[in-house]
């Protein structure tokens, strides 16, 4: 499979989009912003139905609060910031009010990982996914490109429970094609027999990218795409490391709490397996563009390639 990396699209514009087309077919979706609907995108939706549509301002406690009580009352709200800000500064509001008393509530946060790039360290949010994923009642999507963050959206609102949705800040090529469903289930990219590399979000890019290069050096890498961090599909991780006897895990992430960590607590229960993960590991992020990032995190294609032949030495 060979990614166009010379035609890539918005997944923020994807979100928007989603929601603006979800709200034309169900009255009771609404929309709540912190001030930043023109980076998150959900402008999209005010400009459709601006009576729908909530700019809470820089309160992002009072966001989460407002969408549990709007959800109370039989709405389906999508609430969206930057996901530093979604999912840290009002934990307590989704612990508390959203997760315990399982409000209807989707929390979309957008600029996540390192690649939000050189805004720094403050707003790339290395924690959201491993805060959301050990929250009781909370599902966690991690969509890879446009089509699919449109299909997470969509797949949220007619599904019970509070959803978090982690959207990436870059444009990214087009993966699956319009229309892709989205579910718990794993996606397997490509087969192979050598190793597992298993990713989400924006890295399923440069795994792809990996695993055409790997080929070069004789390995066979089989590619699976996990977008639901939670619930997570055990199953397709069991049948797969079982396969290869080696897992590798990628994600623009920290390697704690999130998708590395789902994958070896139930490969160390089950199917004990060794396992090495790509991703942050115990650090902040850094000013920088997204593909300097990337590289210097050791997330890139490139780097992702060196270390898998590190390890087959």
């Amino acid at each position: 499979m060979i990614i166009d990396r010379t035609k890539k699209r918005s997944v923020r514009e994807a979100f928007g989009k989603a929601l603006a087309d979800i709200g034309k077919q169900n009255e009771n979706i609404v929309v709540l912003d912190a001030d930043l609907s023109a980076s998150t995108q959900t402008k999209l939706f005010a400009k459709e139905f601006p009576e729908r549509f909530f700019d809470i301002g820089i309160a992002e406690q009072n966001l989460i609060d407002t969408a549990a009580g709007l959800s109370a009352t039989g709405k389906i709200p999508f609430a969206a910031t930057f996901a530093v800000f979604a999912t840290g500064r009002t934990y307590d509001q989704i612990r508390n009010t959203v997760c315990y008393s399982n409000f209807n509530v989707k929390i979309v946060g957008t600029h996540g990982g390192v690649t939000v790039g050189e805004d720094g360290a403050t707003h790339q949010a290395l924690e959201d996914i491993a805060l959301m994923a050990n929250l009781p009642n909370m599902s966690v999507i991690v969509p890879a490109d446009y089509a699919e963050t449109y299909s997470a959206v969509k797949y949220a609102a007619e599904h019970d429970g509070p959803f978090y949705i982690r959207v990436a800040r870059a444009s990214l090529p087009d993966v699956f094609s319009e229309g892709v469903e989205i579910s718990p289930k794993a996606k397997l990219i490509k087969e192979g027999k050598d190793l597992t590399i298993i990713t989400n979000g924006e890295t399923l890019q440069e795994c792809i990218d990996a695993v055409e290069s790997l080929k070069d050096w004789g390995i066979d890498a089989e590619l699976l795409h996990i977008p639901f961090v939670k619930p997570f599909d055990n199953e397709s991780v069991l049948t797969s490391a079982k396969k290869t006897g080696l897992v590798v895990t990628v994600e623009n992430h920290s390697i704690k709490g999130a998708l590395g960590s789902a994958v070896c607590e139930l490969l160390s229960e089950q199917l004990p397996t060794k396992v090495v993960r790509i991703g942050v590991d115990n650090q902040f992020g850094m000013s920088g563009t997204a593909s300097e990032l990337l590289s210097h995190f050791g997330l890139d294609a490139k780097s992702i390639v060196k270390r898998i032949v590190e390890i087959k030495k």
